[in-house]
């Protein structure tokens, strides 16, 4: 079959074809993993406390992200003046960890087995939620590989220890993550809202290494500062809850809040971010197209989504 390209083989415009991540192949057989970067679904919201929906966020995401696959030879920036995601950055769909409905025990494990799965084949994990409890079993997929830094992009703390019963819900991952030994510390940033967290777990936070900033303690800090908040040297596990931005431009989300992110305020913290520290996994969660505006979020996330990857790579050197 012809490559693609501008001028030769085929056109393949984004509403043709299957939609990938950006279009980008499909390995399913994770054993088979050859790339610098694996997309994984994580299609579960049994963890949700308010609007469900985020199970159909990682096919929401993977056909607003057929948009940017375009560009065959790399996403060139004329700000920067920079070319991310060149061809050498290769990137393939590792499809969905298989989801048992009612179980999230089983659904959590199924999760991990992919993470880990990717990081066995030397690729960096970029997990597409689903509710933001997926990101308790990537953490634990990162157990035996070294120390990280948790940095949270978020409206709600999300550091619920236990509430009726439910400890591996939507509300408890930065919890959950904090419990763990390989996780040094974590940046909590644009939380707000409130009633989402009591005094008590801010202040539970603080003491298992929570460094919290809201959206107007980060603008006041600018990006760098923000940025310069992290540890030095660490190596990082980023989280993105889309309602972290503003409902103004991501209002499909189960959970949204007033006074979040625009899109290049998240869009600067994640670029100084990547050029400090050493990414070594993400998440990007709680998009829920049910609640969605002419696909505004889903797009949205899919364009974090690239930027990031292209600020890591590009970090890395690629060319």
């Amino acid at each position: 079959m012809a490559e693609h390209g501008h001028d030769t083989g085929r056109l393949d415009l984004p509403f043709t074809g299957i939609a990938s991540f950006g279009k980008r192949p499909i390995v399913t057989d994770w054993s088979a993993i050859d790339a610098e970067v694996a997309v994984l679904g994580a299609p579960f919201d049994a963890g949700t406390q308010y609007r469900a929906g985020a199970r159909f966020g990682p096919r929401a995401v993977r056909e607003a992200s057929t948009l940017f696959s375009y560009s065959h030879a790399g996403l060139y920036d004329h700000e920067d003046d920079a070319l991310y995601l060149p061809p050498s950055v290769r990137i393939v769909d590792a499809g969905d960890a298989d989801i048992v409905h009612t179980d999230t025990e089983a659904s959590h494990a199924n999760i991990e087995t992919g993470v880990r799965a990717i990081l066995d084949a030397g690729a960096l994990p970029a997990v597409i939620g689903g509710d933001h409890s997926v990101t308790i079993p990537c953490i634990r997929a990162l157990r035996g590989r070294g120390p990280i830094h948790v940095l949270q992009i978020d409206a709600h703390l999300d550091f619920v220890d236990e509430r009726h019963g439910v400890r591996h819900g939507h509300g408890n991952p930065m919890r959950r993550a904090a419990e763990e030994d390989h996780v040094t510390g974590l940046t909590q940033v644009g939380i707000r809202g409130v009633g989402s967290t009591a005094r008590d777990g801010f202040e539970a936070a603080r003491r298992m290494g929570s460094d919290i900033l809201s959206v107007r303690q980060a603008r006041a800090l600018g990006p760098e500062g923000v940025a310069a908040r992290i540890p030095e040297g660490a190596r990082l596990y980023v989280t993105i809850d889309i309602d972290g931005f503003c409902p103004s431009i991501a209002p499909g989300t189960g959970t949204p809040s007033h006074g979040g992110f625009l899109y290049y305020e998240g869009l600067e913290i994640l670029q100084q971010v990547a050029r400090r520290h050493e990414v070594v996994g993400l998440d990007l969660v709680e998009v829920a197209p049910d609640h969605d505006t002419g696909g505004i979020t889903a797009t949205l996330a899919a364009q974090l989504l690239f930027n990031l990857l292209g600020f890591v790579f590009h970090a890395r050197g690629a060319a």
